[in-house]
């Protein structure tokens, strides 16, 4: 069992495509108007991941080349995904990430609240398990606001446990970390908010969140 190690770890952002991702939202977004929120969640997603003072790369993974060259620009490494899936781009992410990465960190696009502060929180609260559990591994999740999916997941080292997202991801997560004899940890948060409904639609304008970025 390798022991957690948080020195280097990478960003890895998954998000589909303009034309596929929240498809959900239709009935209150039309197609332009997903594109655009997509788009900017990806933006805001990036910056916040790259202005994180403990990280040491992010990768967007993608079958989206629009979203690749956005996330180029934006100075974050890109993967063009070959397989189909959320877990099987993932995995692609941490293979491509290796050996660079000690630990990687899921990131979705599409966390209305992503900030650098929360995904520092995050790393912080891993070290913490890391110091008290010297010798084994680290999983730290967030869980969205339902408590049943996964919104965000840093793991040391990057291969301790499979990715698990879909129905149920959350208490997925957190089995596959307890038979890997991981340290786990789960934290509340800003990244507990994400886009996915109407309903999230009309929460984020509560918050007075510029959720059509962009503009």
């Amino acid at each position: 069992m390798k022991a957690a190690d948080l020195s280097r770890i990478v960003a890895v952002v998954p998000v589909r495509s303009l034309t596929g991702s929240k498809s959900r939202l239709g009935e209150p977004l039309d197609a332009e108007e997903r594109a655009s929120l997509v788009l900017g969640l990806l933006r805001r997603t990036v910056l916040a991941a790259l202005a994180a003072r403990r990280r040491s790369g992010v990768v967007v993974v993608s079958m989206d080349d629009e979203l690749l060259d956005e996330a180029a620009s934006l100075g974050a490494a890109t993967l063009l995904q070959g397989t189909d899936g959320l877990n099987e781009g993932l995995r692609e992410a941490r293979e491509a990430a290796n050996p660079e990465a000690t630990a990687v960190l899921i990131l979705p696009a599409d966390l209305p609240d992503v900030a650098a502060s929360s995904i520092d929180q995050l790393a912080e609260a891993a070290e913490l398990v890391a110091a008290a559990n010297p010798d084994r591994p680290v999983v730290a999740l967030v869980p969205d606001r339902h408590g049943t999916g996964t919104n965000a997941l840093l793991m040391s080292p990057p291969g301790v446990i499979e990715f698990c997202f879909g129905e149920g991801s959350r208490a997925a997560h957190e089995a596959a970390a307890r038979r890997a004899g991981a340290g786990y940890v789960e934290l509340d948060g800003p990244l507990a908010f994400d886009l996915d409904t109407p309903e999230d639609l009309l929460l984020a304008d509560l918050h007075g969140l510029d959720h059509e970025a962009g503009r």
